[in-house]
């Protein structure tokens, strides 16, 4: 079971921790949500929970909780600039379907 981060990716949440002043660093999950199912959610991680699994690679440290571990167990975390459009994306080898929109998946 893993959770990488690609550099591009690593170097903007480094950014985004150092900016915040605190954080031990990036909580990747699922909630059911959207068309599709489930949405990825993304937020900064102050203290550990139990049943926490921790990813550490480039300096970055990814939380994932033991529910959300299912789903996305060998995600790769990628950050991407397309034109004026930036952002966090998932490359979840779980996926087995998208919805049009882009905010919600399906295994």
């Amino acid at each position: 079971m893993a959770i990488t981060i690609t550099e591009a990716a690593a170097s903007r949440v480094s950014t985004f921790l150092a900016n915040r002043g605190k954080g031990i660093g990036l909580r990747l999950g699922v909630r059911t949500s959207g068309c599709s199912g489930m949405a990825y959610i993304l937020e900064f991680v102050d203290d550990l929970d139990e049943g926490d699994q921790v990813f550490e690679e480039q300096g970055i440290k990814i939380i994932v909780d033991a529910k959300s571990m299912v789903y996305l167990d060998g995600t790769e975390l990628d950050f991407a600039k397309e034109g004026l459009n930036e952002g966090f994306q998932f490359n979840n080898p779980n996926v087995s379907s998208e919805c049009g929109c882009g905010e919600s998946f399906n295994v």
